[in-house]
């Protein structure tokens, strides 16, 4: 672990004129004893209250829950580094936790968008706390919409109205979390459905365009990042795709016997670093490969020129017994280089589930001739095929380490990425940011926290040797993005 420091002189970084990930700097600090002894490690923590509103003030009239319509949650289901001290973050479907029509799962129109943060790390003082204090700033909150018509629920029989948002006009049809917005008579794939659950983003090299995959379909899309319009859907395999579709999750996984279980579709998307491959994750396996009893969940790369897919089979860790298996979910993935990544494997315990965090860690794959799956199906059939993989960092563990209960502890760490490179004691380090979903819900009372405990948008940044990531090569950005530091 870190170990205690005396700060002797605080240097900020100079303005960044490169084009890569680790071409800047948050912060360099110098220091005497500020080095790390263990790799990775935490030095740093941010929050963005959960209680405010974002920037799509055009939004903020009250959903069909009551909850207000641009309420600033859920932003750690995907993070993407876009240069400088600039990130993207994206939320879920919208605050879907508070119980008012089952009939759609609670889901609201809460419309798709994405947001820029901007993350600054000052040293801290202290010789108690992390190296480093960590400033999250909103800038900018981008709504995401089609040019051309989608398909929305009309909401007859569901005791509701029609899912299409106000906002809806003739050159812009927004996405939304309702979970009827769909065309019966398509596959789950269908690319003009409404209904959107973003799940992972990431920003071309060329900084222009996002990638953001999605549960519902499951579906990859492309966006213009400055209006938000779509600019393509991809197209993945139609074994991933469920025929019979309904707003409700449950009866859409006991209705179909292929494709992706219901709300645990494309969970992760990773870039490659020369901004040419998409791999995207599956939360958990498809129906056919055992559903959330089996043990291989699939990988699939896209290559964004021509669409071509790849699959790969990704075994997940048993966290019950040899008897009673039980398997976690991988909640996003990030690109280490051009065929290993970063895969974030977690249960769903801790803050917000009351109970206490067991199983969160973080594992190397490497894609390097691995088998393709795209013609396997089935739990028995996919052994043998798994990428290899080992344990990178141990999330509870660490964060065990620095005095976080196991009950305070996010139940949804989901969103990762790289950052750009940090100086400790005159050596260069590797930044990893991991952000929470925090259900849209900003103060939790349950069993363990009685008396209450702020569930904010969290942002924890742990520093990397680079000797224990060896392999590891920062995306190439065509212009550093420092846009509104200040």
């Amino acid at each position: 672990m870190l170990r205690r420091y005396a700060i002797s002189t605080l240097v900020l970084a100079a303005a960044v004129s490169g084009c890569s990930a680790s071409a800047g700097s948050f912060e360099e600090i110098s220091s005497t004893d500020a080095e790390l002894t263990s790799s990775p490690d935490l030095i740093g923590l941010g929050i963005l209250s959960g209680t405010g509103g974002d920037l799509a003030t055009e939004t903020s009239a009250p959903l069909e829950n009551g909850v207000v319509g641009n309420l600033l949650g859920g932003i750690g289901s995907g993070l993407a580094y876009a240069g400088g001290k600039t990130f993207l973050a994206i939320p879920d479907r919208g605050p879907n936790a508070v119980p008012y029509n089952s009939a759609v799962d609670d889901t609201t129109s809460f419309i798709a968008r994405f947001h820029k943060l901007n993350l600054k790390l000052k040293a801290n003082r202290t010789t108690e706390a992390l190296p480093y204090n960590v400033t999250a700033t909103l800038k900018k909150t981008t709504l995401l919409s089609s040019t051309t018509p989608l398909v929305y629920g009309s909401g007859a029989g569901l005791g509701l109205g029609s899912g299409a948002p106000a906002l809806n006009n003739k050159k812009a049809f927004y996405l939304t979390g309702r979970s009827d917005n769909f065309d019966p008579n398509q596959l789950s794939t269908f690319p003009n459905d409404a209904r959107l659950d973003p799940e992972s983003i990431r920003l071309s090299n060329d900084g222009a365009s996002l990638f953001v995959s999605d549960e519902y379909g499951p579906y990859v899309y492309q966006f213009d990042r400055s209006s938000g319009k779509r600019l393509r859907a991809f197209s993945l395999p139609s074994h991933f795709a469920v025929p019979n579709l309904s707003a409700q999750g449950a009866l859409e996984i006991s209705g179909n016997v292929t494709g992706r279980v219901a709300n645990k579709g494309m969970e992760g998307l990773a870039i490659t670093p020369d901004g040419t491959t998409l791999i995207g994750a599956m939360q958990s396996p498809l129906i056919q490969d055992g559903g959330t009893n089996g043990r291989f969940t699939r990988l699939v790369s896209i290559d964004i020129a021509s669409g071509a897919t790849h699959e790969y089979a990704y075994e997940l860790t048993n966290i019950g017994t040899a008897s009673k298996p039980k398997y976690p979910t991988i909640s996003d993935i990030v690109a280490v280089n051009a065929h290993q990544l970063l895969v974030d494997e977690r249960d769903g315990k801790g803050l917000g589930d009351n109970s206490s965090a067991a199983f969160k860690k973080i594992h190397l794959v490497d894609l390097a001739g691995a088998t393709e799956v795209s013609g396997i199906s089935g739990d028995a059939n996919l052994s043998g095929t798994a990428v290899p993989k080992s344990v990178f960092l141990d999330v509870v563990a660490v964060l065990g380490a620095h005095g976080i209960a196991n009950t305070d502890i996010p139940a949804k760490l989901e969103g990762l990425a790289f950052g750009p490179d940090v100086t400790l004691a005159g050596a260069s380090y590797h930044t990893l940011v991991l952000a929470n979903d925090n259900d849209f819900i900003a103060n939790v009372v349950d069993t363990n926290h009685p008396d209450g405990i702020d569930n904010p948008n969290k942002f924890f940044v742990f520093a990397i040797d680079p000797a224990s990531l060896p392999g590891f090569v920062p995306q190439a950005f065509a212009t550093e993005d420092d846009e509104g530091d200040d």
